[in-house]
C-alpha cells in the first residue's frame, strides 16, 4: 500500500514537474499562487494543524515578511533571495511578541484576538507607519531575484523557484511531523490538559509552533514581493487568512497531502469554472458546504499514526 502511494506521489511530482511545458503563462501562473498558498498553508498548519490553535492572523505575518523584503530591497538594493530568513526572522519575531501574552487563550478567544492583529497590521501598513510602508500605494520597483546569476523574471522560471521551496517546505515539514516536538504537538492538540499533566510544556510548545509558522509565512512574503515587484496593503487583508484556514480545514488538518489538495482545489477549482463568470462562487461555494457536511475532518485528514509496538517489546525484552 505504501509502494502505491509512493508512486502516485510521484507520478504527479513528475506532471507538475512538466506543466510548464504544455501550459501556457496564465495557467502556469494559476500554478505559481497555488504554490504561494500550498507553503503558506503548510506554514498555518504547524499551528492550526497540528498545535491546534485556532488563529486567523496568518496574512498579518506574510505582509511583514513581504514588507521587509521590499523596504530593505528598494533602500539598499540587497538581493531578494539573500533577504528570505530576514523576513522569515522578522515574522517570527513579532509571532513570539504577540503569542507570548496570548498564548494560553483557548478556542475562540485566540481566533478573535488573532483577527485583531492581522486588522492591526494592515491598518498600520495604510497609514504609512514611519513613513517606509508606501500607506495605500505601497511600495514600488521591488527587484526580480537572482539565483546563481540567472534572473527570475518569466512565469516558468517563478513556477520552478516557488514549487522548489514548496518541495522543500514539505520534506522538512513531514520530517518535524515524525519527530518527536510533532508527536507532542499531536498530542496537546488532542487534548491539552492530559498533555500538560504527562510532563509536556504545552504553552512552550504552542508558542514555538507559532513562531515556526510565522517564520515561514515571513519567507514566502519574501518570494510574493519578488514576483510581484509591487506590494500594496490589499494583498494581505482578512480575507487572505480567511482563504488560509479554509484550505487547511478542507484539506484535513494536520495532513501536508490534505493541505496540498486544500490548495489547488480553493485556487485552482474558481479558475476551471471561470468561464461561468459570477456563477462559479455559488459553485465553489456549494462544494465547501457538501464537503463540510460529508467530510468534517477534511477530504485527506492525516494517516494514523502507526508505532512499532512489537519491535520496541523486542528490544526491550533483548536488553
Amino acid at each position: 500500500m505504501k509502494d502505491k502511494r509512493l508512486v502516485i506521489y510521484a507520478v504527479i511530482s513528475v506532471v507538475l514537474l512538466l506543466s510548464p511545458l504544455f501550459l501556457n503563462a496564465y495557467w502556469v501562473d494559476v500554478l505559481n499562487n497555488v504554490g504561494l498558498y500550498t507553503i503558506l498553508a503548510l506554514s498555518l498548519n504547524i499551528i492550526l494543524g497540528h498545535a491546534g490553535l485556532f488563529h486567523m492572523g496568518h496574512a498579518a505575518f506574510y505582509a511583514l515578511g513581504a514588507y521587509t523584503t521590499a523596504i530593505i530591497n528598494t533602500t539598499y538594493h540587497i538581493p531578494i533571495l539573500w533577504l528570505l530568513p530576514v523576513s522569515g526572522l522578522v515574522a517570527g519575531l513579532a509571532a513570539l511578541v504577540v503569542a507570548r501574552p496570548i498564548i494560553h487563550l483557548r478556542g475562540d478567544y485566540l481566533l478573535i484576538v488573532t483577527i485583531g492583529f492581522v486588522e492591526i497590521v494592515r491598518i498600520a501598513l495604510v497609514n504609512n507607519v514611519f513613513g517606509i510602508t508606501g500607506g495605500s500605494n505601497g511600495i514600488f520597483g521591488i527587484n526580480r531575484p537572482m539565483l546563481f546569476g540567472w534572473k527570475i523574471n518569466k512565469p516558468w522560471e517563478f513556477f520552478y523557484l516557488i514549487w522548489g521551496f514548496a518541495a522543500v517546505t514539505i520534506f522538512l515539514f513531514h520530517r518535524l511531523e515524525n519527530s518527536r516536538f510533532g508527536r507532542a504537538l499531536n498530542f496537546l492538540r488532542e487534548d491539552d490538559v492530559a498533555a500538560e499533566g504527562s510532563g509536556i510544556n504545552t504553552a512552550h510548545y504552542k508558542l514555538i509552533a507559532f513562531v515556526i509558522g510565522a517564520f515561514w509565512a515571513g519567507m514566502v512574503g519574501n518570494i510574493f514581493a519578488a514576483k510581484m515587484t509591487i506590494i500594496a496593503p490589499e494583498s494581505f487583508n482578512f480575507w487572505e487568512s480567511v482563504v488560509l484556514f479554509m484550505i487547511v480545514l478542507l484539506g484535513g488538518r494536520g495532513s501536508i497531502r490534505g493541505v496540498i489538495l486544500g490548495a489547488f482545489l480553493v485556487l485552482g477549482l474558481p479558475e476551471i469554472f471561470r468561464q461561468f463568470a459570477t456563477a462559479r462562487m455559488l459553485i465553489f461555494g456549494a462544494f465547501m458546504v457538501a464537503m463540510m457536511i460529508f467530510r468534517t475532518e477534511g477530504i485527506l485528514p492525516p494517516l494514523p499514526r502507526k508505532y512499532p509496538i512489537a519491535k520496541m517489546l523486542g528490544r526491550e525484552g533483548s536488553a
